[in-house]
């Protein structure tokens, strides 16, 4: 994994976590347990702190960024889709970020909310809980309801179990020449 120390600040990483060789976090970065952070993410703690709550998953992709002496949180439980871009930002307990999505200054995407693939939460913009939100910008459309609770969170756990599996001894290694 690449953790860098950056002025004098240095990632902390909770235990269960686990971060790709190819992720980048850089600075004032607190992880909490259990977390899956994958391949190509940046986590970028330079002027900004970035605080990642307990089983949440940021997938491959993902940059995460703040703004000078501010901070981007992501509550337990997050799910954060390939590609997404959340930049000082507050993510509540289990909500659902989308492919591609944008989550911009100072908003707020409420507890369970699902913010659909490539949707702009604009700056401020605030996503109520239990919500769907879709669209540049996003818009709320619907609820989230209890089939979508249990969906989610099936996925949440496989990506705890995918972190544990992944920071097994001789379950994930480089190898040099195809065929070894």
């Amino acid at each position: 994994m690449a953790l860098y120390q950056f002025e004098g600040l240095k990632p902390q990483i909770g235990p269960g976590s686990f971060i790709a060789e190819s992720a980048l976090v850089i600075g004032n970065v607190k992880i909490g347990k259990d977390v899956y952070i994958g391949h190509g993410v940046i986590l970028r703690g330079d002027y900004g702190m970035i605080i990642v709550g307990d089983g949440t998953a940021i997938e491959e992709g993902a940059v995460v960024h703040a703004r000078p002496n501010d901070r981007t949180v992501f509550g337990s439980q997050v799910t954060v889709g390939h590609g997404a871009m959340i930049h000082n930002a507050q993510i509540k307990d289990f909500a659902v970020i989308g492919m591609r999505a944008t989550i911009s200054d100072y908003s707020v995407v409420g507890e369970w909310a699902i913010i659909g693939e490539m949707g702009l939460v604009k700056n401020s913009q605030q996503v109520p809980d239990d919500k769907i939100a879709v669209g540049v910008p996003a818009r709320v459309v619907g609820n989230v309801n209890q089939e979508q609770k249990d969906f989610w969170s099936y996925g949440k756990r496989l990506y705890i179990e995918m972190a544990h599996r992944y920071n097994a001894p001789g379950a994930f290694l480089r190898i040099d020449q195809p065929g070894e």
